[in-house]
C-alpha cells in the first residue's frame, strides 16, 4: 500500500536503519580489510552469516544485532504507548534484555553487548542503581542507534525532538558532548522526514532552529555565522549544549560530497577518511558523507558502508536512516526487505508510528 510522502519518508528512515544493522551482521568490526575481503569477497552484496570465532557468530544473516533488537524494543514502546514514554522503555529494557546478559562483551541478545549497555547493566543490575544514575561516559553511537525512531517520532516538533533524545540518551550515555552529537543526528534526520535534503544549506535551517529556542545549541554569532553584535549580550549557556559545531559538521560534508574536486573514490574508502573505530566522531562524518552523496540511492549509500570495514554496522545503520528518509520506503530495494528477519512485522511498526506523526 503506498504511504503518503511524509509517512513514507519515516517508515524509509526506521527499515532503513533496520536494513543498515542487518547487513552489518556478517563482515562487523573488521579493521584488516584484507581479511575482510578474503572472507567476505571484493563487495558485499547483502546480508551475510558472521564466521566462526568472529562478532555475533552463531547468527543467521539478515537477523538483527542487539542494536537492532533495541531500536526495534523502543520502536515497539512507542507505537504502543503513542508517544515517547521513558518509563515504558526502562522497563522493556529491565524486563526483557538486561536478564539475557552477563557483563561481557561477547555475550547477549544479537551476539554482542556494546560498552554502554554493559555499563548500563552493571549500574542497575549489579549495584541496584536508578536510570537516572545508569549513564557512563561511553563516546560511541548507541544512544543515536536507538533515539533514532524519536528523531522520526518528533520530526515536526524539534523541541520535543531534543528534549527526549537527550533523555533517552542520558540513560546510557552521560558525556555532554555525546548527547549533543545524539541530538544533532537526530534533528537532521527530523528535517530529512520533513522532506528537507542533506545538502549545503540543510545546517542553515538548523541554525534557524536554534535562534528560535527549539534546539538547545549555544550560538553567538549572527546570520550566517557572522560577527555578534556589540550590543547584545551573549546567550546564557544554561540549558544548551556548549556550540552549534555538530548542526554545522552535516551541511560541510555534504558540501565535500557534492565538491567536484574533492573525491573520495571508491566511496566505501570514507571509512579511512574519517576513521574506522566506534567513536561517535568517526562515524557521523563517514555517514553524513554517504547521506549526503548517495541521497536517492540506497543501496549504495548502504553497500559502501558497510565495505568500509570497521564500524561499518553503526555507520551503515545510521547511513540507512539518512538516505531512507531522503528517498523513503518506495526507494528501497525490495530485496532488503526479502532477505531482513521479521521484515513485515518490522514495516508494521515503522508505519504504525509513521501515522502517529503531527
Amino acid at each position: 500500500m503506498t504511504l503518503p510522502p511524509t509517512q513514507d519518508r519515516s517508515a524509509g528512515a526506521i527499515l532503513g536503519a533496520f536494513i543498515g544493522d542487518a547487513l552489518g551482521l556478517g563482515p562487523h568490526w573488521y579493521y584488516d580489510l584484507d581479511e575482510l575481503r578474503r572472507d567476505y569477497g571484493d563487495w558485499i552484496t547483502g546480508y551475510t552469516t558472521p564466521k566462526p570465532g568472529r562478532y555475533h557468530e552463531g547468527m543467521a544473516a539478515g537477523q538483527l544485532s542487539q542494536a537492532g533488537l533495541i531500536l526495534k524494543m523502543l520502536l515497539q514502546s512507542i507505537v504502543e504507548c503513542g508517544e515517547y514514554d521513558e518509563a515504558d522503555f526502562c522497563r522493556r529494557m529491565d524486563e526483557e534484555l538486561f536478564p539475557g546478559l552477563d557483563g561481557t562483551p561477547m555475550f547477549g541478545p544479537g551476539g554482542y553487548t556494546s560498552q554502554s549497555i554493559r555499563e548500563a547493566w552493571r549500574r542497575r543490575v549489579k549495584q541496584g542503581l536508578s536510570w537516572s544514575q545508569s549513564g557512563s561516559h561511553a563516546d560511541t553511537t548507541e544512544a543515536i542507534e536507538r533515539s533514532l525512531v524519536l528523531a522520526v517520532r518528533y520530526a515536526f516538533i524539534p523541541h520535543r525532538l531534543a528534549d527526549v533524545i537527550a533523555r533517552n540518551t542520558r540513560l546510557t550515555q552521560s558525556d555532554e558532548l555525546i548527547v549533543s552529537l545524539t541530538v544533532a543526528y537526530g534533528a537532521v534526520l527530523g528535517l530529512l522526514v520533513q522532506g528537507e535534503k542533506l545538502d549545503a544549506h540543510l545546517s542553515g535551517k538548523l541554525m534557524h532552529l536554534v535562534k528560535s529556542g527549539d534546539l538547545p545549541f549555544h550560538a553567538v554569532t549572527t546570520g550566517k555565522l557572522d560577527v555578534p553584535r556589540r550590543d547584545v549580550a551573549e546567550p546564557s549557556h544554561a540549558g544548551r549544549f556548549a556550540s552549534p559545531d555538530a548542526l554545522l559538521t552535516p551541511s560541510y560534508i555534504a558540501r565535500a560530497a557534492a565538491d567536484p574536486d574533492i573525491r573520495i573514490e571508491p566511496a566505501w574508502k570514507v571509512s579511512l577518511v574519517y576513521g574506522m573505530p566506534c567513536a561517535a566522531y568517526h562515524v557521523l562524518p563517514a555517514a553524513y558523507y554517504l547521506a549526503a552523496r548517495f541521497r536517492n540511492d540506497f543501496e549504495s549509500a548502504v553497500l559502501h558502508a558497510i565495505n568500509g570495514g570497521g564500524q561499518n554496522e553503526a555507520r551503515a545503520m545510521l547511513t540507512g536512516a539518512l538516505v531512507g528518509a531522503q528517498c523513503g520506503l518506495s526507494g528501497i530495494p525490495s530485496r532488503f526487505l526479502v532477505g531482513l528477519e521479521d521484515a513485515d512485522e518490522l514495516q508494521r511498526l515503522a508505519r504504525s508510528l509513521a501515522a502517529q506523526l503531527v
